[in-house]
This record gives C-alpha cells, structure tokens and sequence, in this order.
C-alpha cells in the first residue's frame, strides 16, 4: 500500500483517501509553530475583498471566495472550538459610511448562502451602547459585519487527531535529519523516497520510507528544499506578526473591532477572545526562527492604534498586556512565476525534480483546501492510487457529539462549576466527559469534581493527566496548546506550573532533575516567547521617577508605615508585621513572590528608590496589577482607619 510522509509545522491534514497511508513527523509539538500563535480568526479576507474590486483582479476574488467556503466548512466541522463573531468596523467620515457598507455587502454577497449572518450599519447611539468603550467624538456610525473566531491551537491537535483516528501515523517532537533518495530505475535520476528521523526525546533514529513526501513546513519551507537540493532558490519571505493579550474589560464580551487603515497602513484587529482581549497583528520582515520572540515597539505600536479607537475614559496602559506573542507568517514568491520576486497572495504547490512535494504560503482558514490541492498533485506527480477527498464536512474530534448545551449535563452529571463545565464543552467537545470522569474530588460542597490550576482561569488539573493521551511531552505543551493559559497570563501560567510538572512528572515517572528541567524551560518559555521579558522590564527599565514632589511625600509616608525604624528598606517581615494588626493573613512564600517582584537588585528587600520606582511605574500606566502597591495602599488604609478615636467623639474617656 502505497505510503506518503508529511514532514509538516502548518495546520495541513491529509484527506482521508481509499489506499493511502500517512505517516505524519512535527520537530516540535503539534501547532507549537504559527499554527498556535494567529489573530485566531476564520476569514474569508475583507481587505483582499477590497483589493480585488479596486484592481479589479479576478485572483483576488477567487482567493477570498475560495476562504469564505473554508470558513462555512470549519465552523460546520468543529462547532465547539469555533463560532461566528461580530466585528465592528467604526466609522469617522460621513463619506465612509457608504463605501464601507458597499464594501462589506459585497463580502456578504460573495459568501451568498454561506454567509454566516448579514451585515448592517449602526447609528452613532446604537454603537456606542454595543461598543461603550469605542471614543465618542466625530464618530458618525458603526458597520458590523461577522466572520468566524476559534481556538487555534485545539483546532490544530482536533486536526491531528482526527487524522490518527483515520489511520494515520503521528508523532511529535521528531525531527527529520535528512531526506532519503534512491536513483529512478528507468532514468537514473535520483528520486526521494523517504526521509530519515531523529525522536528528540529519545534520541533514537530511523527511517521513514515513502513514494511521495510532501514538505509542509510553513516558515521553515525553505530549510527542507535545501535538504532535497542545496541549490534550490529560498522561496519564503518570512514577516513576524505581534499580538497582545490585555484584560476582557476593553472589549465588550461578544464584539470585536476593526482598525481598517492604521497609521502605517495595517490593520488592526482588537477581538474578544476566552474572556480576555487580543489585539493585533503587526506584519514586520523578521528571520526564521523557531522561537520568535515579541518586541517592545511592536506592543507599544498595537497600544497606540489601541488608544485611537477608544474612549480617553480608558486609560490603555502598557502594564495591562497580560502576554505578548510572535508569529511567523511564511509569505512565499512562486518559484515557477517570471517575476520571482513578487509576494504570492494565496499558496503555492511545486514539485521539485526529485519528486520533493511543498506545500507553502496561505492561511489557516484555507488548510483544507490547501491540503486537498496539494495531495491532488502528489497523486498526479506520483501516480498514487486514490479515490477523492472527502474532507469536506468530515467532523473534526470532538465536535461530533457536541451540543450548545452540553456543559449543562457536566454540571449536573458530575458536578463541575458552571465556568468550568462550559470551558470543558468549548475545548474538548464531545471528549469533554473523558476529562470529567478524571476530574479529583474538591472536598467542597460544591464544586464536588475539578480542582483549578489557578484561580481566576477554568483550567482544572484533570487536564494536565487528558494532554498526556494528547501527545503532551512537555510542560509547555500543557501552558501554551492544550491549555491556552501561557497565551492569556504569563504571569498564571507561571503560578501554574509547580502542579502541572508535578501531575505529569507522576504520570510519566519523571525524576527530580527531569521535572526541574521542565520547570526551568517553561519559565524560560514564559519569559522570552510568551511576552513575560518584555512585561517585567517595565519596571526595571523605569531609571528615572517621574513623581511630583507631593507624590514622593505621600508615597514616603507610606512607605515609612512599614519601614518603621526608617532603615530605607522593607522586608517580608515589616509587611507581615503590619498585616498581622489588620487580621490580614498572607503566606510567607507568597509574601516573599510578591516583594521580589519589586526588589530590582534581588538582595532580599525593597529600598525606598525601588519603591518609588514602581509608583511612578503605576503612574504612567506601565505597571497596572503590582501586587506590593496594592497591598500597601490598602493596608495604608487600614491603617489610617484604624487611628486613635478623637477626644471629642470618645467622651473624654471610659
């Protein structure tokens, strides 16, 4: 039975076809690559749209027509991890109002009976109550039109694990060192027929033979064409696309909004997203890496398209961006076009001499036609036998048995919380019992199952033990693609994983060094791609102390509350000491957390400079959530209100 390999890093899946076989290798985890780190939305491409009308370019409109099909197919075939999203385009100029909304009814028309709900324009008044953050001054009206949102990641391993359901053979954390070849018997040419692989767990190596391989590398393309010929001309010109994650409450709960035209040409999308806020994306030339980190000017240039559509009521500060990731878009030039330097729009399929099948550029809303094209030609390069795909339609895993109203029987059968029971639904579908059923015992009355991970996110510890039988390996793995919580806190994410390297270090028998191995690369994960870096140096870059002389005063005297023998300095058992007169209770190991998020010089203690230093970060916004100002305004308070009772009010006495 004829086999094909699929060395791949974007979200391809092969159709189930009579006859073929699939081995499928990933160098790291599944959707750990740009798969996991998109706008997370399914569009059929508003600007393409536009482009296409204004140029009248007959490519375009296929391209976004072609999407608009994908986008109705994937929420049709994973309807727990994807819904339809209504996205606000506002609109500031009279004379933009119509050109907008003939714009986005053309879009409407082109998806005809696929498209997912109708658009339409808003007063000023109907905006503003949908959109209360959205600023006020010379906005004339709204246009609202929908496309589809989804959890990229879970979306992705929905896809791999449906393709293993169907026979295929799949396998993570492997690498491929090299292709193999064997010289065609009738030409003599050399023909690849396999590649050779690296388990980078294990280290063991072993070959993988094949009579088609198809490279779907995404940013990496090129890497692997060299493999096949060291002369093959680079064909992937990669751009890093930047988005942020900042708190819910800057978005309403079911709306998203469009920046059409950004100050440099971009757009801008600012979306709801697993109760949390993203905004993006940049589109900056960046070089190939497989950790692509988030920069400053990139966070600080999305906050500022931020703060042009919003209220000045909303103060958009830098310290609120909970995490920060980068991807890397594989934008390709044709290799077979005369003007190889031309960006393509859509995806390209080349056949290299030696039989080496790329599949490269486009996006995730098109992977399933992309992937059909792109065994089509295998098939016809190949001369494979196989019948034809039938993809389209075919539920994704978990989606099958999934309801709107199916967390309603986790809550009642098993005694979830209703937070936690919908999360469940929306992320495993109809496996969501499976996850259930392992669920620990709280101890409480209620919820009797689901111990949280952390407290303010419903990701529960039953689905540590769920992403092993995902192919999890690592605790990565669990923070940023099974989990999404490396994506909406670092900072959780982080409190998170002592327990996570603890469920998986007994599930997979890890030793001490093993799980101290996992702990220090998921911080390092954390600090580095996850945004974590770039969110702690607000402070420590923060040299000069921009407070007014009364603000220095104030915080001073605040300051000198804890340090009461005026020592310049504060340690946990200052602060302890004034929480014990106030009944507060802390735990010592979280007071020493929250003291070293402050202490710059990490020498054990907060000096008055330091301190004055993270006001003045508060001030500017670059600092929002700091545990220690928090905790000392308060207990300031308290303090305050617990003064000695005045003369006049005490009667002079007992």
């Amino acid at each position: 039975m004829p086999v094909h390999c699929l060395i791949r890093s974007l979200p391809v899946f092969l159709p189930p076809r009579p006859d073929l076989k699939t081995a499928l290798v990933e160098r790291s985890d599944f959707s750990s690559g740009t798969s996991s780190r998109s706008t997370k939305l399914i569009h059929g491409g508003v600007r393409y749209l536009q482009k296409a009308i204004m140029k009248l370019d007959y490519e375009q409109y296929m391209m976004v027509k072609e999407a608009l099909h994908e986008r109705a197919n994937l929420l049709n075939i994973a309807p727990h991890l994807s819904a339809p999203l209504p996205i606000m385009l506002p609109v500031y100029k009279w004379w933009q109002l119509p050109y907008y909304w003939a714009g986005i009814k053309m879009y409407d028309l082109v998806a005809g009976s696929q498209c997912l709900k109708s658009s339409y324009v808003l007063s000023k008044s109907k905006a503003l109550e949908l959109f209360p953050m959205l600023k006020k001054d010379k906005l004339v009206g709204a246009i609202v039109y929908y496309d589809g949102q989804h959890n990229d990641a879970r979306m992705n391993l929905a896809i791999t694990l449906t393709a293993a359901r169907h026979g295929a053979a799949i396998a993570n954390y492997t690498e491929v060192v090299h292709l193999l070849k064997k010289p065609d018997p009738k030409t003599g040419q050399e023909k690849v027929c396999g590649a050779h692989c690296r388990d980078i767990i294990t280290g063991q190596e072993f070959d993988i033979r094949a009579k088609c391989v198809i490279n779907a590398t995404g940013p990496f393309t090129d890497s692997l064409r060299k493999m096949d010929s060291q002369k093959t001309a680079n064909i992937c010109q990669p751009s890093a696309g930047v988005h942020i994650i900042i708190p819910g409450y800057y978005s309403p709960d079911n709306m998203g909004l469009l920046d059409p035209a950004t100050s440099d040409g971009r757009v801008i999308f600012f979306l709801p997203w697993e109760k949390m806020t993203i905004a993006g994306t940049t589109d900056t030339p960046t070089e190939v890496t497989a950790h692509p980190i988030p920069v400053e000017d990139d966070i600080n240039f999305i906050l500022s398209e931020v703060r042009n559509y919003l209220s000045p009521d909303v103060e958009v500060r830098r310290g609120d961006v909970l995490a920060a990731w980068s991807g890397i878009r594989p934008l390709v030039t044709d290799p077979n076009s005369k003007n190889t330097q031309s960006i393509c729009r859509n995806h390209i399929v080349n056949i290299s001499d030696s039989g080496l099948v790329t599949i490269a550029g486009g996006k995730w809303t098109t992977y399933r036609s992309m992937a059909e094209e792109t065994l089509d030609a295998a098939i016809k390069a190949h001369k494979l036998s196989a019948g034809p795909s039938r993809t389209v339609g075919l539920m994704l895993d978990g989606g099958k048995d999934w309801t709107p109203t199916l967390y309603i029987r986790l809550v009642q059968d098993y005694g979830l919380e209703n937070e936690v029971a919908q999360h469940l639904a929306a992320t495993y579908g109809g496996r969501s019992f499976e996850v259930a059923k392992m669920a620990q015992v709280t101890g409480k009355r209620w919820p009797i199952v689901g111990k949280r991970l952390v407290s303010e996110f419903p990701y529960i510890e039953s689905e540590v033990q769920y992403a092993i039988k995902e192919y999890a390996c690592t605790a990565i793995d669990v923070i940023a693609r099974r989990t999404r919580l490396g994506f909406l806190n670092v900072q959780a994410a982080d409190e998170a994983l002592p327990r996570i390297v603890e469920i998986m270090g007994k599930e997979l028998q890890w030793t001490e060094q093993k799980k101290n191995e996992e702990l220090e690369a998921a911080k390092k994960f954390l600090h580095l791609e996850m945004g974590y870096k770039a969110r702690s140096e607000q402070l420590s870059k923060t040299t000069e102390i921009s407070l007014t002389a009364q603000e220095i005063a104030r915080y001073k005297k605040r300051f000198y509350k804890f340090d009461k023998e005026s020592r310049g300095f504060i340690t946990t058992v200052d602060v302890q000491q004034v929480l014990e007169k106030l009944s507060i209770q802390i735990d010592e190991n979280a007071l020493h957390e929250i003291l070293n998020e402050v202490d710059l010089n990490k020498n054990g203690q907060v000096e008055l400079d330091e301190f004055l230093q993270l006001m003045s970060a508060v001030q500017r916004g670059q600092i929002s959530d700091s545990r220690l100002a928090i905790l000392m305004k308060t207990a300031e308070e308290g303090l305050d209100l617990r003064g000695p009772v005045s003369v006049d009010r005490s009667g002079g006495g007992v």
